[in-house]
């Protein structure tokens, strides 16, 4: 005949200790002395006691689940994200909700109240480049633990993401290293805060190194690969075209290679290429691509944490988390071709 399961009674009989005391222990709800601590979590081992999980979260007034809200969750970068969210979420005891945005003001809205209906005890949102920021106000005032991922919003959240105005600077200052000084820049989505610094991370670079700054030479492409297109043929019809084309982010960087093939150029023969957000892929491209690799897995480490965190009571003053990129230099950018 199997072996009943210990319960709570066992517990508080083999520590000599109330059952109250040891929903105390284990639930985290009163402080309760370190020797009778001690004796608790002695006679839960010796007995073997399991604590319900709902129970435990019923006791706290938590669900032990939180929400991810973010956009383009196919999208490799984000992807990588959420994996190490989700895996420091579970090593810290937590289940995860994901929904994507789709960069949508009125859909990042709705599914981050859905999220908040489900009880989640806290939210991770990549913000869309809502320019009233609707869903970040909508949160302040819910009173829900947040944190802000690679996208920044002016808030009361935490925020995660990398330095990418001094990123860019990098990436101009290794392509000018070249000799190029008509360098084109094809920004991501208009609204995010990450276009915004890049962008102004560009100029920055052109600076240091002396070259002036042409508008012409800055296109949107809207995360869109038909607009990619349209942005790089836009470059290419300048009556003094770009030698060296720099992308804001990894989706961009793809429709910018099938763009310059199909304008009959080669890299970096003819046009040098390089980019935001290196990926996997990006060493089987022919040429292997120059890409700027975000630290993906420390990004959603460091958001789950900063938000058990909070979960847990934090109340300091809003803290915004730079972390540094690194260039990864492979063979799409080289000398400008003689003319």
């Amino acid at each position: 005949m199997a072996k009943a399961a210990a319960t709570i009674s066992d517990v508080a009989r083999r520590a000599r200790v109330s059952t109250s005391t040891v929903s105390h222990v284990i639930n985290g709800t009163r402080l309760v002395s370190p020797e009778k601590t001690a004796l608790v979590n002695e006679a839960i081992a010796a007995t073997g006691y399991q604590p319900n999980a709902l129970a435990r979260s019923l006791a706290r007034k938590v669900s032990n689940y939180v929400g991810i809200a973010i956009s383009a969750i196919t999208n490799p970068y984000f992807s990588d994200i959420i994996c190490a969210i989700e895996n420091e979420c579970a090593r810290l005891g937590l289940l995860v909700f994901l929904a994507d945005t789709r960069d949508e003001p009125g859909h990042e809205l709705a599914v981050v109240q859905a999220l908040q209906e489900r009880r989640v005890d806290g939210i991770i949102l990549a913000p869309c480049g809502d320019p009233e920021n609707a869903t970040v106000r909508y949160l302040e005032r819910s009173g829900i633990p947040t944190v802000l991922v690679d996208r920044f919003a002016e808030s009361a959240f935490d925020h995660v993401g990398v330095e990418n105005k001094q990123a860019v600077a990098n990436l101009v200052s290794h392509i000018a290293g070249l000799g190029h000084r008509r360098i084109g820049m094809l920004g991501a989505q208009a609204g995010f805060s990450t276009t915004r610094e890049r962008i102004e991370g560009y100029r920055l670079g052109l600076k240091r190194n002396g070259i002036g700054f042409d508008a012409d030479l800055v296109q949107p492409s809207n995360m869109n690969f038909e607009a990619t297109q349209n942005a790089v043929a836009a470059l290419l019809k300048l009556a003094n075209p770009p030698t060296a084309i720099i992308t804001g982010n990894n989706l961009t960087t793809i429709g910018a290679v099938a763009a310059i093939r199909k304008a009959g150029l080669r890299i970096p023969q003819d046009i040098s290429l390089a980019g935001f957000d290196d990926f996997e892929w990006a060493d089987y491209f022919e040429p292997r691509l120059t890409l700027i690799a975000q630290p993906c897995n420390e990004i959603g480490h460091r958001a789950a944490q900063m938000l058990v965190e909070r979960i847990n009571g934090l109340t300091a003053a809003p803290r915004s988390v730079r972390l540094k990129s690194t260039l990864v230099v492979r063979d799409s950018c080289a000398a400008p071709a003689a003319s």
